[in-house]
């Protein structure tokens, strides 16, 4: 097992080659017990938690602008567990953003429901990677990207003009892929598309959007990773990615 990428710096990518591998993840298979009790606790405090399958990394490197990685099938209280082991446990996370740009250059964000286990938290709609999101083993992270965005919004983002390359950031808390997703409307109209959503879903997954017009523009519960993504969408550096 295997984590060699620089930390805390933002990086280009040019291909992304992580794989799910058949097998069971090592750390679900030596926690076992621990998972069970722990996904006990969980739903004890939230009960709309859902025991889905998502996946966890036991491998990812950088060389050459590609990231490299191998990852497997756990089930929702795998990770649940290793989000609080997570230092040494020979398991890391990986998750991708479709950074969401309006027409008058504004990014949009959401805030989590209440009833989720990042509540209140603010970041660009995404989700963990999933079964679903693989072609013949290849994570396909443009479908995973349009996918999230789908299911928390409503918006449709398959035709929007994408950067023409992704870029990540790994931290301590895992390692983010993102890339811009360009649309034509103003920040204003895809805020009240959102809300409009929202307000129709039986038990919506987000609270609602947030917008972000500036690098100095940061809302309450913005997530650590997202301060860095913010800046270098508006420092004007890396306009055409």
């Amino acid at each position: 097992m295997s984590f060699d990428l620089p930390r805390n710096v933002i990086l280009p990518v040019d291909a992304i080659d992580v794989r799910l591998d058949p097998g069971p993840h090592p750390f679900a298979v030596s926690n076992a017990e621990a998972i069970a009790e722990n996904w006990r606790q969980e739903i004890a405090a939230k009960p709309a938690l859902f025991d889905g399958t998502v996946v966890l990394l036991s491998e990812l490197v950088y060389r050459d602008s590609r990231l490299v990685g191998r990852c497997h099938a756990v089930n929702y209280s795998t990770f649940m567990l290793w989000r609080k082991r997570r230092e040494n446990s020979g398991a890391e996370h990986a998750y991708a953003h479709a950074m969401l740009v309006a027409g008058d250059n504004a990014l949009v964000a959401i805030r989590m429901g209440a009833h989720t286990v990042n509540a209140g938290r603010v970041y660009f709609a995404a989700g963990s990677f999933e079964p679903v999101d693989f072609r013949d083993g290849l994570v396909d992270i443009d479908f995973n990207m349009i996918r999230e965005v789908g299911e928390e919004t409503g918006l449709d983002l398959s035709a929007a003009e994408r950067g023409q390359r992704y870029h990540a950031l790994s931290t301590a808390s895992g390692t983010v892929i993102f890339r811009r997703y360009r649309v034509a409307e103003s920040a204003d109209e895809l805020a009240r598309r959102i809300s409009a959503f929202v307000a129709a879903e039986a038990d919506p997954e987000i609270e609602g959007p947030v917008i972000i017009r500036h690098a100095a523009d940061l809302p309450d519960g913005l997530m650590g990773h997202m301060k860095p993504l913010i800046e270098w969408h508006f420092d004007g550096s890396d306009k055409v990615s």
